[in-house]
């Protein structure tokens, strides 16, 4: 079935406005900016050894490495003051 002149028209229109909001995106800003010699070992070691070992394996030391730092009194964005207070022995 071969589409009508007013179908291709909607049809481009549509395209359009879908490439105009692909376009006006925000750009992803990544959490930790990696040197461009470390994203190539981490996807050299994906392809050997799997996304998901390499993914845990960097948890894993980021996690140990952030441990060793006191982040008790930083807030997130998401956090509300006194919600960790509330939560961590209000009820006991």
């Amino acid at each position: 079935m071969k589409a009508t002149e007013l179908e291709t028209k909607r049809f481009d229109k549509a395209l359009d406005d879908i490439l105009d909001l692909f376009n006006n995106l925000e750009a992803d800003d990544p959490v930790i900016h990696f040197q461009d010699d470390v994203l190539d070992k981490i996807e050299r070691a994906k392809i050997k050894y799997g996304s998901d070992m390499v993914d845990d394996k960097i948890n894993t030391v980021v996690h140990e490495m952030l441990s060793w730092l006191d982040l008790d009194d930083v807030q997130t964005n998401g956090e509300e003051k006194g919600d960790s207070e509330e939560d961590s022995g209000s009820d006991e």
